[in-house]
């Protein structure tokens, strides 16, 4: 049985231990100590790093409830040994995890809303909370009455007892298990079974600042950083926050209103791009079929053959349906940029302009499909698309 030393004391980085047992993982080894300081990944947590002896522990993880795995880059011989955390890691997690119980136990007090998972991320932690609304107003009252217990530096103190025990003291979350469990309680605030690490006094979270809230399927997942964290995710935030300003040539409060003003004038700008190349799009179309027509296999179908150098899809697709709303049009249109194809016909035409255009296609290695009247595709190679619709001209009137 490896006895857990965080369970007592969190802020211990540095400890000594016996070596109980290594055996070979792979290129890893394995190490079971008869105590240990590292923190193995649970309950949303992730695990401690460090080293132990002259080996970088890469994981610690649980084999049972009795024991835990230090996954080391090197085998230790058995014996004593001396352990020393990665403070700053360790540090970090018992912030966000305090931080989490503090979030949590707030947003059970002012909604009601309980946490029915918790994940501490690399750069954010996560709480997902079973309500069927959740608002911004609701938000910042959590996150208000969070940061409020923070800076009043309440304890935090490790507390132990049965599970009727932890019930009858109080505790948010009731627990089904035997046998003595542990429980994290913040003064006069909230009580929770828990085998994490946390801060003595919730003062030293810092700082619990929300992020992003999105629903989850039937739950509202939370976005949320503390600490450090919190520090860094402010920063980030002022100094985007400037450089837009910067960029707008505006205070940084008049962000938003210049940011809406220029989406506007975007908006307004593509629409009116569109309608001049809708008009752009009319005028080639009876540019093309007055000078460029040919004659299909009936006297009544004309063939507008031609390649672009630089017009797109959109583009292709808005001429061939210009071309081909007049009567009588087979439209057999490409662009060198890109390799796109439009193969199309006035809905009174009798050839099957999909099965044209991937027949026409494949032998380039391209692909492509679409219906009766209109199909589009694209080919590697863009200096086949002459060959590509000078055959499908040749079948079009054979």
């Amino acid at each position: 049985m490896t006895e857990r030393l965080y369970y007592h004391d969190s802020f211990l980085r540095e400890f000594d231990a016996r070596v109980v047992s290594a055996e070979p993982g792979g290129e890893r080894w394995e190490i079971v100590l008869d105590r240990t300081a590292f923190y193995p990944t649970s309950g949303g947590q992730p695990n401690d790093l460090g080293v132990l002896g002259g080996a970088a522990v890469l994981d610690v993880l649980e084999r049972n409830e009795h024991s835990v795995v230090h996954v080391t880059d090197r085998a230790l011989a058995r014996g004593p040994i001396h352990g020393v955390l990665d403070w700053p890691r360790r540090f970090d997690h018992m912030q966000q995890h305090t931080g989490q119980h503090l979030l949590s136990a707030a947003f059970v007090e002012v909604f009601h809303f309980p946490t029915v998972s918790f994940h501490l991320g690399r750069e954010v932690s996560t709480i997902d909370l079973a309500a069927a609304k959740l608002e911004t107003r609701q938000l910042e009252a959590a996150e208000r009455r969070t940061n409020e217990i923070i800076f009043e530096d309440r304890a935090v103190r490790v507390t132990f007892g049965t599970a009727q025990q932890l019930a009858e003291a109080g505790v948010r979350k009731q627990v089904e298990r035997e046998g003595i469990l542990r429980a994290i309680e913040i003064e006069g605030f909230d009580r929770q079974p828990c085998g994490g690490t946390h801060v003595a006094r919730t003062g030293q979270v810092g700082l619990v600042l929300l992020r992003k809230c999105e629903k989850v399927k039937e739950n509202w997942r939370v976005e949320f950083v503390c600490g450090e964290r919190a520090r860094r995710a402010a920063r980030g935030d002022l100094t985007t926050l400037a450089e837009a300003a910067r960029l707008l040539s505006c205070g940084q409060g008049e962000v938003p209103a210049m940011v809406a003003r220029a989406l506007e004038e975007r908006q307004s700008s593509y629409r009116a791009r569109q309608r001049l190349v809708e008009q752009l799009a009319e005028f080639q179309a009876l540019t093309l079929l007055a000078t460029e027509a040919r004659a299909g296999k009936s006297e009544a179908a004309r063939v507008v053959l031609r390649v672009f150098e630089d017009a797109d899809a959109d583009y292709l697709r808005m001429l061939a349906g210009k071309l081909v709303a007049e009567p009588g049009v087979q439209a057999l249109l490409a662009a060198r940029a890109g390799g796109h194809v439009v193969f199309a016909q006035s809905a009174e035409l009798g050839a099957n302009m999909n099965a044209l255009l991937r027949e026409s296609l494949q032998a380039a290695g391209g692909k492509g499909g679409g219906t009766r009247d209109f199909a589009q595709g694209s080919v590697p190679d863009a200096g086949a698309l002459e060959g590509i619709l000078q055959r499908a001209l040749e079948r079009l009137r054979a």
